[in-house]
């Protein structure tokens, strides 16, 4: 199993970051179920702007820390640099 590590884009602009083993079922739960985040159901609707997978559940927490302690700045350009590499 993979976990994936996630950054949206909110209606307003903002941008959240979480972790999931099933990134499709996450964002149909963010975008319009009850289970997805309480801060996106505020903003929907949300767009992924970026993701990365890891092989374990810890792996993925510990980046999905490492992105919530960023400045909006940094988690700009990390979404930049990953859409030119696509």
């Amino acid at each position: 199993m993979s976990y994936v590590v996630y950054i949206l884009e909110c209606s307003d602009g903002s941008l959240y970051a979480g972790a999931t083993n099933d990134l499709k079922k996450r964002l149909v739960e963010h975008n319009a179920g009850k289970r997805g985040a309480k801060y996106t159901r505020a903003r929907r609707p949300v767009v992924l702007r970026y993701s990365k997978s890891f092989r374990t559940l810890a792996r993925a927490r510990a980046y999905e820390a490492e992105i919530k302690r960023m400045k909006r700045e940094e988690k700009i350009v990390l979404i930049k640099i990953a859409s030119k590499n696509r």
